[in-house]
């Protein structure tokens, strides 16, 4: 079916003398089309017909049973077979998903006085980069209940840690807390919940709650809305969407700064007022900040491998080598970790959320190195006493005349490696001799030793005459029979 543009289109270049292939090529048509509309005098759209179907007599039976009952489409096809229908199970099945009235369930809008309760919730949106790796990428969000105030921090976890944590971080961004907290069914917070019973909350979050007098965390229980409305869904629709995230570090200041200029100085669509003026009037209705912060640390046991690590989410991390294979206790926050031994403390590192990372401190490895450095410093000097003799007694006289003998031990052990065995220990005791203790004597003797002297060669005569005929006078005695004594007359 052509519009009515195209058809004027063809008529033109009809009257332009080309034919039904050459408008066909000129407007991308098929050629049949062509032929068909250059016979045509006039355009005619195209009506929609209306074709009974075997369904009609029955519809208005099937609208009557839905809207008593919620029947599926197989108890729709019995009913209606059972009153002459003998269609098929697809035509009722897509009759029915259509004019099937929706499910709507009821719910209590709930309201809170200034300064009640506020509500926290988990979001989740895709995954950030974190080092080499990639990480699901999860928020927290808290909203006062009356002013809706809102805080969100971002983590690439929703361990009990990080969401004691958050909760912290909150109360601090608002500056005091809320009487009471409600968690809509959160795991990290609720472990059981059945219906007609007060839910089993987790016991770590029931002491965080006591420390911040709290009463025991409400959750939300069926048949009740969200009192915030849907604080999640608006942080990824307004703050996530389309916001292109270069690494998880970038986050934090990028919600900062949507908190403050976007978020809670809008127009709230419920309250019409701005959050931030009514956070001013349920202020001073909040409870204050004890003086101390909960210990929101997850504590566990593991046990140390012989390399000295402990292993954390596929990472590795150092302790003192020597509480290697031992048992110890690990104490995870989210920015650090902390390992105890025995109510002591031994390490302490700051914590990754990279993936297989080995993370050492050079201060627990120094211990290993000492005791090895002596143990081999051990084996040599064994090795200097069996080269001679008198190695023990030549060691303590390098102890009496050097600042560090074991420096001049490894270097004539090295001799002996060069030389022999038997070279050193004759070297010693020439050096004994000589009384020179040290290594450089030792090299020095062995060096003398084993330079070889050329041979004297054969005497050449040289063929001239003039030096074979040499004659020498005779030498004039009388100086030595004089005893030493100048002769008379002469200087």
């Amino acid at each position: 079916m052509i519009d009515y543009e195209t058809f004027c289109q063809i008529k033109e270049l009809k009257r332009n003398n080309l034919n039904a292939e050459q408008i066909a090529r000129e407007l991308s048509l098929n050629s049949r089309t062509v032929r068909k509309w250059v016979s045509e005098e006039r355009y005619m759209p195209r009506k929609s017909g209306w074709r009974p179907s075997k369904l009609d007599p029955f519809k208005k039976d099937i609208i009557r049973d839905l809207e008593a009952y919620p029947y599926s489409a197989a108890q729709i096809l019995a009913r209606i077979r059972e009153k002459g229908f003998e269609g098929g199970y697809s035509i009722v099945k897509k009759y029915v998903r259509k004019v099937r009235p929706p499910k709507v369930s009821p719910y209590l809008t709930l309201s809170f006085a200034p300064g009640e309760c506020a509500q926290v919730d988990w979001g989740s949106y895709g995954s950030v980069p974190v080092g080499s790796t990639k990480r699901r990428l999860s928020f927290f969000v808290m909203v006062m209940c009356y002013s809706r105030m809102a805080y969100v921090e971002f983590t690439v976890s929703q361990t009990m840690e990080h969401f004691l944590s958050c909760h912290q971080n909150a109360f601090h961004f608002f500056g005091t807390c809320p009487k009471k907290i409600m968690v809509d069914n959160l795991k990290s917070a609720v472990l059981r919940r059945i219906v007609g019973q007060d839910p089993t909350f987790n016991p770590k979050y029931l002491d965080f709650a006591n420390h911040y007098v709290l009463p025991s965390p409400p959750a939300r229980g069926q048949g009740t809305k969200k009192a915030c409305g849907n604080a999640v869904g608006y942080v990824k629709k307004n703050f996530l969407a389309g916001l292109r995230i270069p690494d998880f570090q970038a986050l934090g200041p990028a919600a900062g700064y949507w908190l403050d200029n976007i978020a809670n100085v809008r127009i709230h669509g419920v309250t019409r007022k701005r959050p931030i003026d009514l956070f001013e009037e349920e202020k001073s209705l909040l409870n204050p900040l004890p003086h101390n912060p909960f210990d929101v640390g997850a504590i566990s046991q593991v046990r140390a491998s012989s390399q000295f690590r402990i292993t954390l989410d596929t990472n590795k991390y150092s302790v003192p080598a020597e509480y290697a294979g031992l048992r110890l206790l690990l104490k995870a926050y989210p920015d650090r970790l902390c390992i105890y031994f025995q109510d002591k403390l031994i390490a302490r590192h700051e914590r990754s959320y990279d993936r297989h990372q080995d993370f050492e401190d050079p201060d627990h490895v120094k211990p290993l190195l000492v005791q090895r450095k002596k143990a081999r410093d051990q084996k040599l000097f064994m090795r200097f006493m069996a080269l001679s003799k008198r190695a023990q007694q030549y060691y303590r006289k390098m102890e009496q005349r050097r600042m560090n003998p074991m420096h001049h031990v490894r270097k004539i052990v090295a001799l002996s490696e060069i030389y022999s065995t038997e070279s050193v220990a004759r070297a010693m005791e020439d050096a004994f001799h000589f009384q020179a203790f040290s290594s450089e004597y030792i090299a020095n003797i062995l060096e003398q030793r084993s330079r070889v002297l050329p041979e004297p060669g054969a005497l050449h005569l040289t063929r001239r005459e003039d030096l074979l005929e040499l004659k020498v006078d005779q030498p004039n005695l009388n100086v030595y029979q004089n005893n030493g004594k100048e002769p008379h007359g002469q200087i």
